[in-house]
């Protein structure tokens, strides 16, 4: 290989911990968070890091080998960026895996970054860096398998001809390879050679992190919750104004308030669609209210505020499509308003999650909070299966259920009633004649925890004789109480 056919000595940091191939669904946000705070620790050691996904980022070695003095001073460097954000979270199994690596082209780095220290041609001068010489890029690609540089269909076929690794695709012909499988391949081959990817440069640099948080103070300090909303009116609008100049909007965003003993109250909201000004305004007005208002806080005032985004999007993925599914307008505009003067636990909207007890299965949102993570699918043995009541009741809402002769129902040794229902009562109601009802079914909770006692809640739906049903549960230490009813 000529000089001129070498790629660009390139390094990859990789942070397994953030990539979303290892991290569970409902970490995901959590992840992202701490990707953001990684990448801009990166970006700020070498300004022409480049996001490649969550948890992988590269940046072209030659500014950083001559800032730092070496390849390794450089890696190394990157590494000691980003222990701050890691620290942060306390979790130190997030540093498992963590690399950088450094070779000819993005492929290699990758690879490089994902090595092991017996691996061989790859250097690890230092823990997390792992290094590959340019004359050896190619032997160092050859031992890898083929489904590192192809994808799932030419995986299948070149597997079918017998080519289980880079070096035995990379002996192969270009042009063959070109004309026999299609361009994707010869990119495929390109990457096997160690000759990167076709098109020129791999990694362009990287433009410098904007800032974009508003941060204001006030003199004297203001102490009402409206006066303080007043005030930060303008630079609410400013803050949305700054990001729609670059195209993005907020999506999650962080409020700071410093009241006037310097103490610092912080709060991260999220928003299902975008944050405009009035909605910045009002998680300033509900942080502020949700301040102590003792003197316990200290403070009595608020001296500054600070507006960031914690995360940001393309405004462009935001605009409402052909068939939006985004409230209406007026209704949205009303429920903000009700929610300004009641909080932000004043209005929001239900949904159903997963469980066996129907009130483990509902879920408050608050109006213009991220909607919650979609259920998990189960199995809930003993859950209530077909029609769902439409009235939960309180937890403690015991009721009567007796027999003909007003002895009370019970579940028997077989877990079966103990009689024929025939009265009801309770929940508000008169006594009413039951005219149907189902079989009970028992519900074991954490029956593996030796201190459940064996806990054992049996459920029993009922018709009345006036048309309405019932959903029942009994303990047998409490009795029958309602858990819902179908209205």
């Amino acid at each position: 290989m000529s000089v001129e056919d070498q790629p660009a000595r390139i390094m990859l940091l990789r942070v397994p911990a953030c990539e979303p191939e290892h991290t569970p669904p409902e970490h995901r946000a959590q992840a992202d968070r701490l990707w953001q705070n990684v990448f801009a620790a990166v970006q700020h050691a070498v300004p022409g890091a480049v996001e490649l996904s969550p948890g992988r980022c590269a940046m072209r070695a030659r500014g950083p080998t001559r800032y730092y003095g070496s390849e390794e001073a450089a890696a190394q460097a990157v590494l000691n960026c980003i222990d701050e954000p890691l620290n942060a979270v306390r979790r130190g199994a997030l540093k498992d895996g963590i690399a950088v690596g450094i070779a000819n082209g993005t492929f290699a780095a990758m690879q490089a970054a994902q090595g092991q220290e017996h691996d061989p041609y790859l250097l690890t001068p230092a823990p997390g860096v792992h290094l590959v010489e340019s004359k050896h890029t190619a032997e160092f690609l050859s031992g890898l398998p083929i489904a590192c540089a192809a994808h799932e269909d030419l995986t299948a076929v070149l597997l079918g001809l017998g080519i289980h690794t880079l070096g035995a695709f990379a002996s192969l012909p270009e042009q063959s390879v070109r004309e026999r499988f299609g361009s994707e391949a010869y990119a495929a081959h390109r990457r096997a050679r160690g000759l990167g990817e076709p098109h020129g440069a791999e990694v362009q640099a990287g433009t410098p992190p904007h800032d974009l948080s508003v941060s204001f103070e006030f003199e004297p300090p203001l102490s009402g919750v409206d006066q303080l909303a007043f005030a930060c009116s303008t630079y609410a609008e400013k803050f949305v104004r700054t990001l729609g100049t670059l195209g993005l909007v907020c999506t999650e965003l962080r409020v700071e308030l410093v009241d006037d003993t310097s103490a610092s109250h912080v709060r991260t909201w999220s928003h299902p669609a975008n944050f405009t000004a009035p909605d910045v305004v009002n998680r300033v007005r509900w942080q502020a209210a949700g301040l102590p208002t003792t003197s316990e806080r200290g403070g009595a005032g608020i001296t500054g505020v600070r507006l960031e985004p914690e995360r940001t999007a393309l405004a462009a993925a935001h605009e409402p499509g052909l068939w939006s599914n985004a409230p209406n307008e007026k209704v949205h505009h009303q429920l903000t308003r009700v929610q300004s003067l009641l909080g932000p636990e004043g209005v929001g909207t239900g949904t159903l999650t997963g469980g066996r007890v129907s009130s483990n299965r509902q879920q408050f949102t608050p109006w213009g909070s991220e909607p919650p993570p979609a259920p998990p699918t189960g199995p809930w043995p003993g859950h209530l299966t077909g029609p769902l009541p439409n009235l939960l009741c309180p937890k403690d809402s015991p009721v009567t259920l007796v027999d003909d002769q007003r002895r009370d129902i019970t579940i028997d040794a077989d877990e079966l009633l103990n009689s024929t229902p025939a009265f009801f009562s309770g929940a508000g109601l008169p006594q009413l004649r039951v005219r149907s009802w189902s079989a009970p079914w028992p519900l074991r909770e954490h029956w593996w925890k030796a201190d459940a006692g064996g806990a054992l809640i049996y459920r029993l739906q009922i018709e009345l004789d006036n048309g309405a049903a019932w959903l029942l549960r009994y303990e047998p230490l409490s009795g029958w109480a309602a858990e819902g009813s179908y209205d």
